[in-house]
């Protein structure tokens, strides 16, 4: 009789542990359909899908594009967003598999900054028939109809700016130009210099050559060229990298007395070099500032607002003279 007692109040337990068992799963799943309820009824204030942004530079051996890259992914985190990034390495058939990559991992932006403006346009065409949105920074892609919208510094400005301070400078010039013409920026900054000092016989460009806008690459191209002993008392790089690997040539061969150097960035190195007195000016531009807004209207246009397809950062000339108005170890 005990026995039949003892089972009996068991079997009272276990019904009772189901039922509570069973009461906190109903529970459970009540709470979680009053959660997924406000999810719907509330997407904005309760809950929030992040969307996926890519972003490729040409390089990431300047620290131009890691300052420029950590502006737009300020911006992207604080809306709660996630951005990936790729390094092509100045490789513009592996920038092009990069994309694909991202497309791939289901990005709704891509942010762009080619290494070939011209070569770029296969990437191009993937994200169109992706339905992927592009922003252009920096240096501008050749077929501009395939990206949505453009920000860069004004990168003719910024050779014509070169050209008048070394005018001011000096009266007269042989000069030698690190171009780099596979880069929309390179060709225009390089454009707005000759332009500036065209038709002044007393500016004579003697040498030309490509430094793919590295510093290594540009100390070859100058070292090379010193061999030929042109004479020669201006260095002009398309920017700061392709100016101090001159330089760096310069040094070497111990040549560097008497040649003015300009180049184009505002980099912390350039600056320091300046501050120094081994080089004569640089035509500013500010990653920061182009991050920043190429992010922000990123945001903008998502929310259906009509942007300007082409948006110019003035640049301006940091010199021996003003140097003390910047932060030497910084980006502005």
């Amino acid at each position: 009789m005990k026995f039949f007692t003892e089972k009996s109040q068991r079997t009272g337990e276990s019904r009772e542990m189901k039922k509570h068992l069973l009461m906190i799963g109903a529970v459970g799943i009540m709470g979680i359909l009053l959660v997924f309820l406000g999810y719907v009824l509330n997407p904005g204030e309760t809950f929030h899908v992040p969307r996926v942004f890519g972003a490729t530079y040409m390089t990431r051996n300047n620290s131009f594009f890691d300052e420029l890259h950590k502006s737009i992914e300020e911006v992207v985190e604080e809306n709660g967003d996630i951005l990936i990034v790729r390094d092509p390495c100045q490789d513009q058939e592996k920038q092009n598999e990069q994309i694909a990559e991202m497309i791939e991992e289901e990005i709704e932006v891509l942010f762009l900054n080619p290494v070939d403006w011209e070569k770029v346009k296969p990437a191009l065409l993937l994200c169109e028939q992706a339905g992927i949105t592009v922003i252009n920074v920096d240096t501008l892609v050749k077929d501009t109809e395939y990206v949505d919208f453009i920000v860069e510094t004004d990168n003719y400005m910024a050779g014509v700016l070169c050209a008048q301070e070394m005018m001011r400078q000096t009266a007269k010039a042989r000069i030698v130009i690190i171009k780099n013409e596979i880069q929309s920026s390179a060709v225009n900054r390089v454009q707005g210099f000759l332009d500036t000092i065209s038709g002044n016989h007393n500016y004579e460009v003697v040498y030309m050559a490509s430094g793919a806008g590295e510093f290594e690459v540009s100390a070859k191209v100058m070292a090379d060229f010193l061999e030929e002993k042109i004479p020669f008392d201006v260095v002009f790089g398309e920017n700061d990298p392709s100016a101090l690997g001159a330089l760096a040539a310069l040094q070497q061969g111990r040549q560097e007395k008497g040649v003015m150097v300009y180049g184009i960035d505002g980099s912390p190195d350039f600056k320091a070099m300046l501050e120094l007195g081994l080089v004569s000016g640089t035509s500013a531009q500010s990653p920061k500032t182009i991050g920043k807004v190429a992010a922000e209207k990123a945001y903008d246009y998502l929310n259906g607002l009509e942007i300007e397809p082409y948006i110019s950062i003035t640049p301006y000339m940091i010199n021996k003279e003003n140097l003390n108005h910047y932060e030497v170890n910084s980006w502005q």
